[in-house]
């Protein structure tokens, strides 16, 4: 990735940190997570950026038991897809035990480091 493309990014993550979240979306209502510079649904390019709902359902999610050498230190855990009212965000369940965690879980997304190498990582908490 780019710099800007980077850049892009890590702001996307400092929002989700400081619990303002937020997506892109075009003007047919395709919700997107930056970094975008157009839609890859339909090709627009005018983009605005709209607030991230404060919690989303989870709709799928596996135990991961062999990790890849980022996560080796916080294996096993949980990782999920959770809409957002339409918009997906992919992260690491955590305050949930593993054997506990189901579709329709409302769950809330920070940003986190993992065990392993301190990096930071979306992550899912239970909603309250």
């Amino acid at each position: 990735m780019s710099d800007v493309t980077n850049g892009e990014y890590d702001a996307f993550l400092e929002a989700l940190a400081d619990g303002e979240g937020y997506y892109l979306a075009c003007e047919n209502e395709h919700g997107l997570l930056p970094p975008r510079r157009s839609c890859p649904h339909c090709g627009d390019r005018d983009l605005a950026q709209r607030d991230l709902p404060a919690s989303g359902e989870i709709v799928t999610h596996t135990t991961v038991f062999v990790p890849t050498p980022q996560f080796e230190d916080d294996a096993p855990y949980v990782t999920a897809v959770v809409d957002f009212d339409g918009v997906r965000l992919t992260g690491i369940v955590r305050g949930i035990d593993q054997n506990d965690v189901e579709i329709g879980d409302r769950v809330t997304p920070t940003v986190e480091p993992n065990e392993t190498d301190g990096e930071r990582t979306i992550v899912f908490h239970p909603a309250e």
